[in-house]
């Protein structure tokens, strides 16, 4: 993996005015937002991305229907946008590396290859004496640990395109390890030490080309069969832990030299926090600032990428996030009940429009927003209960 971060043929510090055109690749839900929050501040967006149903092609001006790696499709993307963005980290790298030879790509090919690839990402937290749970890197089988090694129970995970759960196992001993290794083909991965935690935090943060960075209220998350279930900002527990959290966030930013949002995790264990993994991109987690900050992490991408100021993180409001998935549609496909929510005058409902409900699948997310942190829990909780989330 050798990219650089910049290309001495573009001008870094060009500021991109409306209605100039920024291309996205990646047209999910995160693309979706940026959409939103791009045409919202009067730009234009080339989404490329290979499902003609993508929820954020079906927005934007210009829909790029092509594999990532499609040269003759970047070839058009580079030479009708200005800047160009990411919304998932499992781009091919080298696409980004392809067209930051001629545009503005912000964050870098080199911050995402790290981010995209778990082995990459561990050795190099660890690397940057940032704090993480113990871990072995397994190439092939004999790699795994024996069972008198204190890295048990562990979880085993794929190097590569491995999210939301998938491309995981927990394991007790090295014979499930060996198993479990066998069933995701011999791929590279690592294997994590299992903790007793405290609970989990994320931090989304924006740097700009100039360095300057500015964070998000740290956010507190509890999770559901390996997907995001909800997040509550700003987080519960001592101030301390989500201070520091963001401190370690800015170190992660400022060794990768990254541009752009990045959502960072966090595992807190015995009231010290490990850096878990990192996003370069808007993350789920910060989706409560669509509706709870001045300004939203989406409306920071598109500030980063348009060289413009970033814009003021200040929380006005007390929230809780809900993801919403495939799993509470009926199976005839018609939408839930949502009578109950959109009755709610605090709750903001978001449905990503994807055309297709399956369980696991993120359809949308609602957000409860209120001056009371507790309040806005037991009404978020409330609305939860009634959609039957978690059953």
């Amino acid at each position: 993996m050798n990219y650089q971060t910049t290309h001495q043929n573009i001008d870094q510090n060009t500021i991109i005015l409306p209605p100039a055109m920024l291309g996205m690749l990646g047209g999910g839900q995160l693309g979706r937002f940026f959409v939103i929050a791009a045409h919202e501040m009067g730009y234009k967006v080339t989404v490329l991305d290979p499902d003609s149903n993508s929820p954020a092609g079906k927005i934007a001006d210009v829909h790029i229907c092509a594999a990532f790696d499609d040269k003759s499709a970047l070839l058009k993307l580079a030479n009708t946008c200005e800047a160009i963005s990411t919304e998932f980290e499992n781009v091919p790298a080298d696409s980004l590396s392809f067209l930051a030879e001629t545009k503005p790509v912000r964050p870098s090919a080199y911050s995402v290859a790290i981010a995209q690839h778990r082995v990459s990402e561990k050795n190099f937290l660890k690397h940057a004496g940032l704090p993480v749970a113990p871990y072995a890197v397994v190439n092939e089988i004999d790699d795994l640990p024996s069972d008198d090694s204190d890295i048990y129970p562990a979880i085993l995970k794929v190097a590569r395109f491995g999210y939301d759960g998938k491309g995981q196992a927990r394991v007790k001993n090295q014979q499930e390890a060996q198993s479990a290794f066998l069933t995701f083909e011999r791929e590279e991965c690592v294997l994590e030490k299992m903790l007793k935690l405290d609970y989990e935090v994320s931090v989304v943060l924006a740097r700009d080309v100039h360095g300057n960075v500015v964070t998000f209220p740290t956010s507190e998350n509890s999770h559901l069969n390996g997907i995001l279930d909800v997040s509550i900002a700003p987080a519960r527990g001592r101030d301390a832990i989500s201070h520091q959290a963001q401190k370690l966030a800015i170190i992660v930013a400022e060794k990768l030299a990254y541009t752009g949002v990045l959502g960072v995790e966090f595992f807190v264990c015995n009231g010290e926090l490990l850096v878990n993994e990192m996003a370069p991109r808007p993350h789920n987690s910060g989706h409560y600032t669509i509706d709870a900050c001045v300004t939203s992490q989406f409306e920071q991408q598109v500030r980063v990428m348009a060289g413009l100021p970033l814009g003021s993180t200040r929380q006005h409001s007390p929230a809780v996030m809900v993801n919403l998935l495939g799993d509470i549609w009926p199976e005839n496909l018609a939408a839930p009940e949502w009578q109950n929510a959109l009755n709610n005058p605090q709750l903001k409902m978001h449905l990503y429009g994807k055309h297709e409900a399956r369980p696991g699948r993120k359809m949308g997310h609602f957000t409860v927003i209120n001056v009371s942190r507790d309040e806005a829990i037991k009404q978020a909780m409330q609305v939860r209960a009634d959609l039957n989330i978690g059953d």
